[in-house]
């Protein structure tokens, strides 16, 4: 999230399905539908938030945080990709270039300590969080922003630099949580470790063990609480997560079990799983090789192509991924607007050799390609540096490269991607919002996140202004996908993996389902427990 090239939702490493094998199933019920189910409890090794404060959380873990405990105008509703009212009662674009935004507030809406919710709030969280302007907050999201009105209680207006269809998505996202005005300071992070919002949930209480969530009796808006409280359990290490959902200390594992794992319990009978289930979803979450175009080796385009040309995402999928992600031939993921094929159509989905070959005799390059495959083991997963061993285990095999791997710890790989050190690297991706913008223009448009000196005039002076000033996604698809093909045509980066959600939990867990879509919201009041279990 947020510049958003979190650690990958990293798919759960053999022997967690025998290990979960002892656990007892009950069936579930939905006792509590109305907030006063059984209490619910989540173990991960990925998402302890970086901050409380929505003025500086950017990462997957904060979001989680964020989207339970504070209210946005628009939400994204379970299963959709179209921001819904959750905080306003109706919001639209007053003008015909997508550049005048305004949000009529619902009735009654109040924080969890009592305070009114007001335009007044609204209006000072966005100036907040553009003021503080955290580098590890959101506020690059709204650099189109120009100002906000709040002309009376009841209507926040936003006025915009520069046509921004995604407006709508990226206040529904959590860079959109309203805080109290009088509960947080307007120049300066609050450093509690507390939250005051209007969501769904309260925060009793955050350490670096755990996170405790209350049902918030002061909420308004449309989603049902089928529990009475949510507890979050960070682990440092997937074994430990493993031998918790093993010994029944939590209820269900997201985030952090490996990928070996998933699949052992993917693949177990019914009988096998003894009172455990997986729960698979969709997901948005992206990996793609980036290369470096001023790089004297990656700069070359028959050298991309060639790569292209090679790459073999369906094995990598299954032997490194174990089928926990899936082969990805274009920039656009499946599920979203706008997604195409360009890869598979212009390079195909198996090896050419002989493709290769003529590309870089084509571009002038003889003899094998020496190349650096650059990876970080913390930042997008377990599954990262098997991966670009097996992706330079691909290219050698075709004798036309002599690709070697370095890793490095994400402090030295964040410099030597922003520095210009690296030719060619993996760059991992979840999405802010669910809209093909936010797969383009963070990497094609002005100032990009990714480092590499790629520039397409079509791209940046025409299309991405173009899909901003269309307020029906749907009717940028084509705008969209004449983007993907140009992408394939200059092999700047190659797509590689889409990834899948999955949670582990035990029987009589219900709700995960509308908990794992592209949206990458994952709504704790979906989730009920029986009360036997």
């Amino acid at each position: 999230m947020r510049q958003r090239d979190q650690r990958l939702a990293a798919p759960i490493g053999a022997g967690l399905a025998t290990a979960l094998l002892a656990l007892a199933g009950c069936s579930a019920d939905d006792s509590g539908a109305n907030g006063h189910g059984e209490p619910v409890v989540m173990g991960t090794t990925m998402d302890k938030p970086v901050s409380t404060d929505p003025a500086a959380g950017y990462d997957p873990g904060s979001w989680l945080l964020f989207n339970n405990v504070f209210q946005s105008l628009l939400s994204f509703p379970k299963g959709g990709t179209r921001p819904e009212p959750e905080a306003a009662k109706s919001c639209t674009f007053t003008d015909t270039h997508s550049q005048v935004y305004r949000c009529t507030l619902k009735d009654g809406l109040t924080f969890s300590n009592g305070h009114k919710l007001t335009s007044e709030d609204v209006k000072f969280s966005f100036d907040r969080t553009r003021r503080i302007k955290d580098k590890n907050g959101p506020a690059v999201m709204f650099t189109a922003l120009d100002k906000v009105e709040a002309p009376d209680a009841k209507t926040v207006v936003f006025h915009l630099k520069t046509p921004d269809a995604t407006f709508p998505s990226k206040i529904a996202s959590g860079a959109g949580s309203i805080v109290d005005h009088t509960a947080y300071p307007a120049d300066r992070l609050r450093t509690d470790g507390k939250a005051v919002g209007s969501g769904v949930y309260t925060l009793k209480s955050s350490s670096a063990k755990k996170a405790v969530f209350g049902v918030n009796s002061s909420y308004e808006g449309p989603a049902k609480v089928k529990n009475s409280g949510m507890t979050v359990k960070y682990f440092t290490a997937a074994e430990d997560l493993k031998k918790a959902v093993r010994s029944g200390a939590v209820d269900l594992a997201y985030r952090g079990l490996s990928m070996e794992d998933l699949a052992a319990l993917s693949n177990a009978s019914l009988d096998q799983k003894h009172g455990t289930q997986l729960v698979q979803g969709t997901s948005a979450e992206v990996m793609h090789l980036v290369f470096n175009f001023k790089d004297p080796v990656a700069g070359k385009l028959g050298v991309r192509k060639a790569i292209a040309y090679l790459l073999d995402r369906p094995t990598l999928v299954r032997d490194v991924y174990q089928h926990t992600a899936e082969p990805l031939y274009s920039i656009v993921p499946a599920g979203i607007t706008g997604h195409n094929t360009a890869f598979f159509d212009t390079f195909g989905d198996r090896p050419n050799p002989g493709k290769a070959a003529d590309a870089l005799r084509d571009a002038g390059v003889h003899g094998k390609v020496p190349l650096t495959l650059w990876a970080t083991p913390d930042r997008y997963g377990p599954g990262t540096v098997p991966a670009v061993k097996e992706i330079a285990q691909q290219l050698n095999a075709s004798r036309l490269f002599d690709v070697k791997v370095r890793s490095v710890p994400t402090k030295e790989y964040e410099q030597g991607m922003a520095s210009g050190r690296f030719g060619f690297y993996v760059k991992g991706w979840i999405p802010d919002y669910p809209d093909p913008d936010n797969f383009t223009q963070p990497f094609f448009g002005k100032g990009n996140v990714l480092g590499n000196h790629y520039s397409s005039p079509q791209i940046t002076g025409r299309l991405l202004p173009k899909t901003a000033d269309q307020p029906d996604r749907g009717a940028a698809t084509e705008t969209f996908r004449e983007l993907q093909d140009i992408v394939a045509r200059d092999v700047p980066v190659i797509p590689v993996w889409q990834g899948k959600q999955y949670a582990v939990a035990r029987d009589g867990i219900s709700g995960l389902e509308w908990t794992l879509d592209a949206s990458t919201v994952f709504r704790f009041w979906e989730i009920s427990k029986a009360a036997d279990t």
